[in-house]
């Protein structure tokens, strides 16, 4: 049998092939070795480990490790690709990416406005905790690994120390913002612990919350008692001063804003009210020229005795102002008026139109003059601005302070709160006391952003239409029905039932005033049951 190449024939066996020549291994080539010529080998060469780094990637600079690295924290993943770790890089890109967008969707499917009254349930408050700090670690530590997988070992000693110092103050610039969004959550947190009690108010008959998606257990309105108190190091117990009720719709946050005047006389209370055997005819009727409003708060609480406890003072005056206005008063807050300044400086001042100058400061307005014009007052200025009783009287002063109620809930945006968050929420915890429990809060919230959208409508129980000194208590209680209910009807309605509209509103403003039916007048009063009175808006009235 033929011989062919690289083939043996032996008789009886089957064909066997010579033994191949091994490859050379992979390597330098001959011209990239070490030395004038390649080594020479005479056996097949093992391949060593490869490279971990890409073999386009150039050895990085101390800028580019540092400019890569901070690139990372906007776009987790990118220190990672360029340096050939791409899975990792691409994994950790597309986490980032699918939360970005789940929190942009979130924002533009509920807005802006609706993160409020989400966040400001306790169990919000302590998952956004909890949260903050979780992505604050987190970031710090996709900072680190991306300035480690860049390899910063290349670098001469000098770099090493340049661009870890570098990275360090990157990694605290990057964790600052979720520490400053963390502790704000937790002031907000012990801001409503400390105001808000947690407990519901025993002297508050209001039934707990059956239905979570009705805190308000079925209610269309709900009526607050804002109550300024000017309580100070130099006088004893708290005069009730400036004393509003807002009648706040709880579907479309329409607001009726009812000012009383401090000197509304001999106030008559329930018969649910303790003191209403003591004062059957009315608060102190016995004294002519005595028995004022803000002296009710006080009263009640210097006779524990009456009352059937202590502080009984908030209770005496919801009772008496409900009374007067025949609405049931669900809750009350009491702002302390110097501690008030503290707040309107928080919020960088108010801007209100002062129709006249005021002199302030003591009884004969040393102090200054506030200008007539738009202005923007200091903390100081908008407390004297609401308290000036020179060359003016207490029905001015009533009016100045409901225009500074309507700009502050006006200019305290979401933003400006959001950025003076700190010191608002101090003043806050030093001037604020309330019987409205922590359960209510989110819902307060969500209808506090339902009434800065809405219309604010103001009615004052002032001269001539009211008399102080003996008010025609039928007639207080029917402009306050007709009030709200003008408040939530349209212009053309209103039209239709032959209602005119007050001078001064705008269309279709809930200002209008019955010219059709006439009460009986149930005793003599000062004032006329057929004089007009009506909610105006604030916004025209004050100049806002």
């Amino acid at each position: 049998m033929s011989k062919r190449d690289g083939v043996d024939a032996v008789p009886g066996e089957q064909k066997r092939r010579s033994p191949r020549r091994p490859r050379p291994a992979s390597g330098p080539s001959p011209s990239d070795a070490s030395g004038p010529t390649a080594p020479d080998s005479s056996g097949p060469r093992s391949s060593g480990p490869r490279s971990s780094g890409p073999r386009f990637a150039k050895p990085l600079s101390p800028a580019g490790i540092l400019g890569w690295t901070a690139l990372s924290v906007i776009a987790p993943g990118a220190a990672h690709l360029r340096a050939g770790r791409r899975r990792t890089g691409l994994v950790l890109f597309a986490v980032y990416a699918v939360l970005l967008l789940a929190a942009l969707a979130y924002v533009l499917v509920n807005g802006v406005q609706q993160l409020a009254p989400t966040f400001a349930a306790d169990n919000m408050m302590v998952a956004a905790i909890v949260g903050l700090s979780a992505l604050g670690l987190a970031w710090f530590a996709i900072v680190v690994l991306s300035y480690v997988v860049l390899n910063p070992r290349r670098l001469n000693q000098m770099g090493q120390i340049l661009s870890g110092v570098a990275v360090g103050v990157l990694c605290v610039a990057v964790m600052s913002p979720f520490a400053v969004a963390a502790n704000t959550v937790l002031t907000l947190r012990d801001t409503i612990h400390t105001i808000f009690p947690s407990a519901p108010d025993p002297d508050t008959p209001n039934e707990p919350v059956k239905n979570p998606e009705d805190p308000w257990n079925g209610k269309t309105r709900v009526n607050f008692l804002l109550i300024g108190g000017d309580a100070a190091g130099n006088r004893t117990g708290v005069r009730t001063d400036s004393m509003n009720v807002a009648s706040v719709d709880v579907r479309t946050g329409d607001t009726v804003l009812f000012s009383l005047p401090r000197n509304l006389q001999h106030v008559h209370f329930p018969p649910s009210s303790p003191l209403r055997k003591q004062f059957p005819n009315g608060f102190m009727a016995e004294l002519p020229n005595g028995g004022l409003l803000n002296e009710v708060w006080q009263y009640a609480n210097d006779n524990p005795q009456l009352m059937g406890g202590r502080n009984k003072g908030a209770r005496a005056l919801m009772d008496a102002i409900g009374y007067t206005l025949d609405l049931k008063i669900d809750y009350y807050a009491l702002m302390n008026m110097y501690g008030f300044a503290d707040l309107v400086d928080a919020i960088g001042g108010l801007k209100i139109r002062v129709e006249r100058d005021v002199k302030w400061g003591g009884h004969f307005g040393t102090a200054g003059t506030i200008k007539a014009g738009y202005r923007k007052l200091s903390g100081e200025e908008a407390l004297w601005y609401g308290r000036s009783r020179v060359d003016s009287d207490d029905f001015s002063r009533m009016a100045r302070q409901r225009c500074v109620i309507g700009a502050f809930a006006q200019q305290a945006t979401p933003a400006v709160i959001l950025t003076n968050f700190t010191k608002i929420a101090g003043a806050a915890k030093r001037m604020a006391q309330t019987n409205i429990p922590q359960h209510l809060v989110q819902p307060l919230v969500e209808l506090a952003v339902k009434v800065k959208d809405a219309k604010i409508t103001s009615l004052q129980f002032v001269p001539p239409e009211f008399y102080s000194g003996r008010p025609d208590w039928m007639k207080i209680r029917r402009y306050t029905k007709k009030a709200i209910e003008d408040s939530g009807r349209p212009a053309r309605r209103a039209q239709a039932a032959g209602v005119t509209a007050s001078p001064g509103t705008t269309a279709g403003g809930p200002s209008a005033t019955p010219t059709r039916t006439r009460a009986a007048t149930p005793t003599q009063t000062p004032t006329r049951n057929t004089q007009r009175a009506a909610a105006k808006s604030l916004s025209e009235l004050c100049g806002l």
